[in-house]
């Protein structure tokens, strides 16, 4: 099956609103495409320190991470960043890797924006029951 890499667009949330609301030129909103690591055992996003940076994310406070090895390690949560794959976005924060280590894409972004996992295909994919837009509960 192998891992499931996505590319995704990531943005400034910040700086799309200053850009909406005319204080900022479009143009300077700090944006790039990445490719992912879609981890369905991660709860939040994790991006290298180097991708904070080039994104101008916020360091917002900090918290205790897990990793698949058991060790815990205090790390920092920078956000808002927004999330795009494909036709589907998720505004979140992030939890601040070392420089350069791998981005995690997970499970709250996967929540938000109600796609599947598909590891045959190596793709993310919509939930049967809502292909055209995210179907989110509230109850």
């Amino acid at each position: 099956m192998g891992e499931v890499k996505v590319e995704v667009e990531l943005e400034n949330t910040l700086d799309s609103g200053f850009a909406r609301h005319g204080a900022l030129e479009m143009e300077k909103v700090r944006r790039f495409r990445a490719r992912l690591l879609v981890d369905s055992g991660a709860i939040m996003l994790a991006l290298p320190q180097d991708y904070v940076e080039a994104l101008g994310l916020d360091e917002l406070g900090k918290a205790v991470v897990t990793y698949a090895d058991e060790r815990k390690e205090e790390r920092p949560v920078a956000g808002p960043v927004t999330v795009r794959v494909g036709n589907r976005f998720a505004t979140v924060n992030c939890v601040v890797l070392p420089p350069n280590a791998e981005p995690l894409l997970g499970q709250i972004v996967l929540e938000m924006t109600d796609l599947l996992v598909d590891c045959r295909d190596q793709k993310l994919i919509p939930r049967p029951e809502s292909p055209f837009l995210p179907e989110l509960k509230l109850k």
